[in-house]
């Protein structure tokens, strides 16, 4: 039987949070860390088997947290695919916006170590667009069959990335509210989803004017 602990999960991403954002930097190790916070070092290794994990842990559990609170919101059988995607995603960065300072702090500025701290946030997207219904959107319907089996195969990757480029342009927006951040995945999911309806070339063409003149202003 495992042995009850006096910390929860919750209590460490707070606790860790607070000494990255008051200290810049990792604690030396966990046995410091645990008592300076008051528990047993064996006691964070019945969550995380250390820093780096928690760090992975803890943009999972706003990716997760935002998927439950989207559940509840928008539980109609009539959303759309593209509603539902996107009323997740609105609430995501808005948990990544209240938490800033420490998402950013854990992102850091190296492409490698984001990479590595996406790891489980990436697993759970993977398993929330299994989710998805794909097979009911009007413009998948008209697609030729080679498009439509390239969408099957690729849209994980395809709405991986898409994620990915969100956050990315998100650590860069300096627009009040980070509303320019709204925009880009709105556009970008416009785009993307409505590739083939009966105006694709104005959607790309807006979406790259935005783009261009975004990379202007925040490089």
């Amino acid at each position: 039987m495992q042995e009850q602990t006096n910390i929860t999960q919750e209590k460490l991403f707070e606790v860790y949070g607070d000494y990255l954002l008051n200290h810049g930097e990792k604690p030396k190790n966990v046995y410091l860390f645990a008592k300076q916070n008051g528990f047993e070092e064996k006691e964070f290794y019945h969550y995380f088997s250390g820093f780096d994990q928690i760090e992975k842990e803890m943009l999972n559990h706003l990716f997760t947290k935002s998927l439950e609170l989207a559940s509840e919101v928008y539980s109609s059988e009539e959303t759309s695919t593209k509603e539902k995607l996107l009323n997740v995603y609105f609430i995501f960065f808005e948990n990544l916006a209240m938490n800033r300072s420490l998402v950013l702090s854990i992102l850091g500025n190296s492409k490698f170590q984001n990479i590595k701290t996406f790891q489980k946030l990436r697993e759970t997207h993977k398993q929330y667009v299994n989710t998805l219904d794909f097979n009911d959107w009007e413009i998948i319907e008209k697609a030729k069959e080679d498009i439509r089996k390239f969408n099957e195969k690729s849209r994980q990757e395809v709405l991986w990335f898409h994620l990915v480029s969100s956050i990315e342009f998100w650590k860069k927006d300096t627009s009040p509210d980070f509303e320019k951040t709204d925009i880009f995945i709105e556009k970008t999911i416009d785009t993307g989803f409505e590739l083939m309806d009966n105006e694709p070339l104005r959607k790309v063409f807006d979406l790259g004017k935005f783009l261009w003149k975004e990379k202007f202003k925040m490089s």
